[in-house]
C-alpha cells in the first residue's frame, strides 16, 4: 500500500475556501487584558491612559514595558516578489503577509501585523517605515524585489529597532542550515564542494554572502570550494558585457567564480556537489542532475512551483 504524503494535495478552490471560511482572512487583534468592567474600561483608555503616555513621554524606552511594543513586528510588503509569482502588487501581498503574521504567533508567540505600501519607490517606502517604525520592536520586510529590497533593508539598519528582510536572511539561514547537515550525509566537507545557485535576486544573493562569510574553520576564509551564480540567461561572470551594468551583479560576479567560467545553467551544473535554486519552477531537468557530482544535494526552492519536482 503506498504511504500517504504528511501534506495531502489541495485544489486552489480548497485554498481560497480556507481563507474565507469563518472570518475572512487569518488574522485577527485581542484584548491582551480582560476589559470586562467599567474600571477595567477607565485603566485601559481615559483616564488612566494618561499615566504611561506621561512615562513614556520621559523616558520613550518606556513603551517596552507598558505597551505591546517589545512584542510586536510589522510584517512589510510592497508586492513586488510575491512568492514565485512576481509583481502583483501590495495588496495581492496581503495574504502571503498576514500568513507570516500567524507563523509568528503559533512558533514564537510573537504578535505580528501585515502593512502593505502602495509604491515602488525605495526612498517613499523608507520614509515611511521610519516614521511608523517606532510602534514596533521589530520589522519583518518581505516580498520586495531586488535590487530595492537591498538598499530599503540597508538605509533601515539605524532605525532603531531590528530590520530583517526574510527573502536575504531567513532563507540565507535556513539553506546554511541545511548545507551543514547535508553534507555530514554525504560525508563530505563543505569546503571541498562545488556550489551552484540559481536566481540573483534577494535570496541568491544573501545566501551567497553567507556562504562566502562564514566558515566552519578559522582557517579558512570561504565555506566552498567553489561557487557559481546563474540568472535567467546564464552564469554570471565578469566577461558578461550586461552584468557590468548591474551593480548587484557584478558584485556577485566578482565574490563568486573565480575561474571566469561561463555558459548556461546546465553547464553551471555538470560535476555541482550542490545546487540551490530560488529562481523559477521547472528549469532543471533529469540530465542535468545526472551530470552532477555523485549523491548531489538538490534544494529546489522556488515557490509555488521548484526548479525540479522531487520524483523527478
Amino acid at each position: 500500500m503506498k504511504k500517504k504524503s504528511k501534506i495531502d494535495k489541495y485544489t486552489d478552490q480548497e485554498a481560497l475556501d480556507y481563507h474565507n471560511s469563518g472570518k475572512s482572512g487569518k488574522i485577527e487583534i485581542n484584548s491582551s487584558k480582560p476589559m470586562s468592567t467599567q474600571r477595567d474600561l477607565a485603566l485601559a483608555y481615559s483616564p488612566g491612559v494618561a499615566a504611561p503616555v506621561k512615562v513614556i513621554a520621559e523616558n520613550p524606552d518606556a513603551a517596552y514595558d507598558y505597551t505591546t511594543k517589545g512584542n510586536l513586528v510589522a510584517v512589510i510588503s510592497n508586492g513586488s516578489a510575491i512568492l514565485g509569482l512576481g509583481n502583483l502588487g501590495a495588496l495581492a501581498s496581503k495574504p502571503v503577509m498576514e500568513g507570516k503574521a500567524i507563523l509568528f504567533k503559533r512558533f514564537a508567540d510573537i504578535n505580528a501585523i501585515d502593512l502593505e505600501i502602495d509604491s515602488s519607490d525605495p526612498n517613499e517606502i523608507i520614509n515611511s517605515i521610519t516614521k511608523f517604525g517606532k510602534s514596533f520592536g521589530g520589522i519583518n520586510l518581505e516580498d520586495i524585489a531586488a535590487p530595492r529590497c537591498f538598499e530599503i533593508e540597508d538605509a533601515l539598519q539605524n532605525i532603531g529597532i531590528p530590520v530583517f528582510h526574510d527573502d536575504q536572511h531567513g532563507t540565507a539561514i535556513v539553506v546554511l542550515a541545511a548545507l551543514i547537515n547535508a553534507a555530514k550525509l554525504k560525508g563530505k566537507e563543505l569546503t571541498e564542494m562545488k556550489v551552484v545557485i540559481n536566481g540573483a535576486g534577494a535570496a541568491g544573493s544573501a545566501i551567497c554572502d553567507l556562504l562566502l562569510s562564514m566558515s566552519l574553520d578559522s582557517s579558512k576564509t570561504i565555506a566552498v570550494k567553489e561557487l557559481l551564480v546563474c540568472d535567467s540567461k546564464a552564469i554570471i561572470s565578469e566577461t558578461r558585457p550586461d552584468v557590468a551594468e548591474s551593480p548587484a551583479k557584478l558584485r556577485l560576479a566578482r565574490r563568486t567564480n573565480r575561474n571566469m567560467v561561463n555558459g548556461s545553467l546546465a553547464d553551471a551544473m555538470v560535476d555541482a556537489d550542490v545546487f540551490l535554486g530560488v529562481s523559477v519552477g521547472d528549469v532543471v531537468n533529469q540530465d542535468m542532475v545526472r551530470s552532477m557530482a555523485s549523491d548531489p544535494i538538490i534544494l529546489a526552492m522556488s515557490n509555488p512551483i521548484p526548479e525540479i519536482m522531487p520524483d523527478l
